[in-house]
């Protein structure tokens, strides 16, 4: 049986179902950009952890030598 001889509401089942599948194609490819995207951001914040503890680190540092050039002097 060809196309044109399906029932209407065969073919509109089979319409809804092409429609429903593109869409969930179209969910999945978004939903692995969305996993990329978040990854990425995980490891930013984790490089930018890091580097503000190594600047607080260094601040401390500072004020440390400083309070300490304050008491000699």
């Amino acid at each position: 049986m060809t196309e044109t001889h399906l029932p209407i509401e065969l073919k509109d089942f089979e319409d809804k179902l092409n429609r429903l599948i593109g869409k969930f194609r179209d969910m999945k490819n978004a939903n692995e950009s969305l996993r990329i995207q978040q990854e990425t951001l995980v490891q930013e914040k984790a490089q930018l952890l890091e580097q503000t503890t190594l600047a607080r680190t260094r601040v401390e540092a500072l004020i440390t030598r400083l309070k300490a050039l304050e008491h000699g002097s």
